[in-house]
């Protein structure tokens, strides 16, 4: 069982900036490749971004590409996003994930095995 523990959202003014993190409890972090999704009021879920664990190669959909990073901390077993120049469209519940020990390198949002709790993001004046 992996536990995953987001923080860093909150109320931000658009254009500002926030950073996510997420701890995650598993043995075999380093192994595991990790994405971040959000689900705003009445949207779908939508896939954001996602690092690998073997090559560090990273995903970010197009509506965060180039405002968004992703990048992780293996020795904190800690993965983060750093969302910059924020909308008002990027509020939503942001939920890290682990996809523990598998062999795809950006998985599909399926093949995801545990979630954290989520954790709000609202950008507004």
């Amino acid at each position: 069982q992996v536990q995953l523990a987001e923080s860093g959202g909150g109320l931000v003014q658009p254009g500002g900036s926030l950073r996510l993190s997420c701890v995650s409890s598993g043995q075999s972090f380093s192994r595991d490749s990790m994405g971040w999704f959000r689900r705003a009021p009445e949207k779908e879920r939508e896939y954001v971004a996602a690092i690998s664990w073997k090559s560090g190669v990273t995903f970010l959909a197009d509506s965060v590409k180039g405002r968004f990073i992703i990048y992780r901390d293996n020795a904190k077993k800690t993965v983060f996003l750093q969302m910059n120049s924020l909308k008002p469209e990027d509020t939503a519940v942001y939920y890290c994930a682990a996809d523990v020990a598998g062999d795809t390198e950006i998985p599909p949002q399926y093949e995801y095995d545990y979630w954290g709790q989520g954790v709000q993001v609202t950008v507004s004046t």
